[in-house]
């Protein structure tokens, strides 16, 4: 898959608030209530990401969780990183996340 040009993400990124385009990769900061419903998160993002064989790095604190997707082995972001984007809202929506 092909990395995607910028002003295809940013058009993309108009769409998905809470996302943005930082050094190469598209991250997310999600809000928890409380430190167990982000590692709920944590594990259900981990099941999709397994099932879509792409996986996002993600860093907790807390109830605070910094999704970050981008393609590795192309070294940018691909149309795999705003599916994977995109299905991480919705889990993270289940869980509470703002």
């Amino acid at each position: 898959m092909p990395l995607l040009p910028e002003t295809a993400i940013r058009e993309a990124l108009s769409a998905m608030p809470g996302w943005i385009l930082e050094n190469g990769a598209l991250k997310r900061r999600y809000l928890f209530e409380s430190y167990m419903r982000g590692i709920q998160f944590v594990e259900a993002a981990a099941v999709e990401a397994e099932a879509q064989d792409h996986h996002p790095d993600l860093l907790v604190r807390y109830g605070d969780v910094t999704a970050s997707c981008s393609t590795h082995s192309h070294g940018g972001v691909t149309g795999k990183d705003l599916h994977l984007a995109r299905a991480l809202d919705r889990i993270a929506a289940q869980y509470g996340g703002r």
